[in-house]
């Protein structure tokens, strides 16, 4: 039966620094683009970046833009990294760059307001490069379909670049088209898969972020507040893929921290999320049952114990072949509307926290080998609160699993071992095709001023 049992949660080391982005893994990601760009009949692609939106060009290049913005246009014989002051330095970052792969392009209207504006414009630059009256293909972040537009819109057409941007592309070229999703989608983008490299930097970015989420929730007491709180996380260092949060009470879920002080009885939530990782809990300022208010009794065995089973058996689903409607399903299934899920139950993650989601409504779009899986699965309820288990996972088929083992044996081995805690200490459902990358991973803590107290199966 679902109890709570007092148990240490895992801990298997701090993982070795995973490898660079080398040259050779840039180059054959050039490759990629250009040939999914011969294959869309583009003579042209041009990416778009900024702070908030740099994981499609980070991919590609190893460079991400600071303090502003970023475009790279590639031809089938050409690559133009354009940016502005302050970035111009920071581009030899990429190993592109740094072997003449990519030649840079200095536009000072990337740059922020008042700077100093002495250089070309972009439109000159864009005229160097992007055929006249070609067909181009325009990534921003997103894609649209026919049913977010106005009546007789053409979807493909539908760009989601700033407009200072947008307009001078749609003046020199004879067609500009939304080509985001061949980067981004998640049956056939190029992002929507990983390499074993991919997968140590998956598991240092994941095993960083649980660390220090780990640090803040043994450190809870009551009268913290919830900035002493994020402080005991002791964060490395890594680049943030997304605001850090921490709500409790009626503060919204998105918050961060605003000076509340930890209290018995209330409903919490918070995240820290480095690139390629989210780590999040949600559960009670409490020590146990008794500590809730009346209008929350049951919160264990009607909310928490079915929503755990609901994650056992969504791991189980995580094997390559597996609709991704078929996931959808069964988690409405398992959690009714009253358990308040309205996203998707998982999605594909990178730098960017969301990517896109193979797991849609009658999605037909298999789970895949080299599927970073962000288990996101978020009830909400207006009286128990929330329950999370929101960790970082791989799908992996034998062939990726024994790369893996041959490359990164001891990223291999950590793996192995959570998903041993996963299946004989907590009791989920975890097959061999899941690589679970936190040592987080499996643990719901529901009374979070007494975090060893653990779910299990």
């Amino acid at each position: 039966m679902t109890r709570l049992q007092r148990l240490d949660w895992q801990d298997h080391g701090t993982p070795d620094l995973p490898p660079a982005f080398a040259l050779e893994e840039a180059e054959a990601r050039l490759a990629s683009v250009r040939a999914a760009m011969a294959k869309a009949g583009q003579a042209a692609l041009v990416i778009y970046a900024d702070r908030e939106h740099a994981a499609n060009l980070h991919w590609l290049t190893g460079f991400d833009p600071r303090f502003e913005e970023a475009v790279l246009v590639v031809t089938e014989a050409d690559a133009l990294l354009i940016v502005g002051n302050e970035c111009l330095a920071y581009t030899g970052i990429s190993p592109l760059v740094a072997a003449g792969c990519v030649r840079i392009g200095h536009c000072a209207s990337l740059s922020l307001p008042s700077q100093p504006r002495g250089s070309r414009r972009l439109w000159e630059w864009l005229d160097d490069v992007v055929p006249a009256g070609a067909r181009i293909g325009a990534v921003g972040w997103k894609w649209y379909g026919s049913d977010e537009l106005p009546p007789g819109q053409d979807p493909a057409l539908a760009l989601d670049i700033p407009a200072f941007l947008a307009d001078p592309l749609r003046q020199r070229a004879g067609r500009v088209e939304n080509a985001t999703a061949l980067f981004m989608h998640p049956g056939q983008g190029l992002r929507a898969r990983v390499g074993v490299d991919d997968i140590a930097r998956l598991e240092f970015s994941n095993h960083m972020a649980a660390s220090a989420l780990r640090r803040m929730v043994f450190s809870f007491q009551e009268g913290m507040t919830d900035f002493v709180a994020i402080e005991a996380a002791r964060m490395g260092g890594l680049p943030l893929g997304c605001h850090v949060t921490f709500a409790m009470g009626a503060t919204p879920g998105l918050s961060g921290p605003i000076g509340d002080r930890i209290r018995r009885g209330v409903p919490a939530s918070f995240n820290i999320a480095h690139w390629g990782s989210n780590i999040c809990r949600a559960g009670w300022m409490a020590r146990g049952e008794e500590d809730l208010p009346a209008s929350a009794a049951g919160y264990l065995e009607e909310f928490v114990y079915p929503y755990m089973q609901a994650m056992s058996d969504w791991c189980g689903m995580m094997r390559p072949g597996v609709a991704g409607g078929a996931v959808w399903a069964m988690i409405h299934d398992r959690l009714p509307p009253e358990f308040g899920v309205t996203l998707n139950p998982g999605h594909l993650i990178g730098l960017d926290e969301w990517m896109s989601s193979p797991i849609t409504p009658e999605s037909g779009i298999p789970l895949a080998s080299g599927m970073a899986m962000q288990m996101d699965v978020i009830p909400a309820h207006p009286t128990w609160g929330s329950t999370r288990m929101e960790d970082g996972y791989v799908i992996a088929d034998e062939g990726l699993r024994d790369e893996l083992a041959r490359k990164h044996p001891n990223a291999a081995r950590r793996c192995a071992l959570r998903a041993e805690f996963m299946r004989r200490v907590i009791g989920m459902e975890v097959p061999e095709s899941l690589l679970p990358l936190a040592d987080t991973c499996g643990i719901i803590a529901p009374w979070l001023l007494d975090p060893a107290q653990v779910v299990v199966l």
